[in-house]
């Protein structure tokens, strides 16, 4: 009662919604600048399950955004040192550390048995391996993304209903190679990851206590060098290379076609 007692305090979560929060199972793919923000804020929030995907190690330039890390880090496996530092903040999280890659080889597998993913990649194959498979699965998305001074934080729940558009609605194909630098090449403000991190963390536990507030349909844009968070609507695309067969299926169902 004293550990949550802020959330418990909060009418939109109280003691059903805590309780909700501490079975709930979530899986967060990437444990850098996005994961390392939103897996401090989840354990702390009493989910009960977590896992973390992560096949990278700690380096020392991941220290300017990763949080869950310190300088004797440095050289250790991203996942098992992030465990390591969420069983110490709450011992009431089962939190499960896969040191490895997400792939098409181990992505059913490891997203099978929890109820929300967030992907904090830092690549489109595998944000696109994440939209597909938790489509696939029936499993809320929750997408993160940061990139310079600005990111974004969107739930993709098109599994559910035709009015929702999948990940692959909004972002049909990868950019160009020079459309988007890399993190070494273009840089990337520490504290904007953190709160991009932060931001998904929220989404997850409104998807777990307080559903009716979903962001699903809609995408948050931040932006810390202009200083603005700016709420877009996402629609379906009939043409969706994930999304579209199945819902036409479905609709055929419906109509009795």
């Amino acid at each position: 009662m004293n550990r949550y007692s802020r959330n418990l305090a909060l009418p939109q979560i109280g003691r059903e919604g805590q309780e909700a929060l501490l079975e709930a199972r979530v899986l967060v793919i990437g444990a850098g600048g996005i994961g390392a923000a939103a897996l401090y804020y989840l354990a702390a929030a009493g989910i009960g399950h977590i896992g973390i995907v992560d096949s990278d190690r700690v380096e020392l330039s991941n220290l300017q955004r990763q949080i869950l890390y310190n300088t004797a880090a440095v050289g250790k496996i991203k996942a098992t040192r992030a465990a390591e530092a969420l069983r110490l903040l709450n011992p009431d999280s089962d939190v499960g550390a896969y040191a490895v890659r997400f792939s098409e080889n181990n992505a059913a597998e490891l997203c099978s048995g929890y109820d929300i993913v967030l992907d904090g990649s830092d690549n489109f194959p595998t944000r696109f391996l994440a939209n597909a498979t938790c489509y696939a699965e029936g499993i809320t998305l929750v997408s993160a993304a940061v990139t310079g001074w600005q990111g974004q934080v969107a739930t993709f729940k098109a599994h559910e209903t035709e009015k929702y558009p999948c990940y692959r609605c909004f972002c049909p194909a990868p950019p160009g190679e020079d459309a988007l630098p890399s993190c070494s090449e273009g840089g990337i403000m520490g504290a904007a990851a953190g709160v991009i991190g932060s931001l998904a963390a929220a989404e997850i536990i409104k998807e777990i206590a307080v559903p009716q507030q979903s962001l699903a349909g809609y995408m948050l844009r931040y932006d810390a060098l202009q200083g603005y968070v700016k709420k877009v609507r996402l629609v379906p695309d009939p043409a969706c290379s994930t999304c579209a067969d199945k819902k036409v299926r479905k609709a055929a169902v419906v109509s009795g076609a």
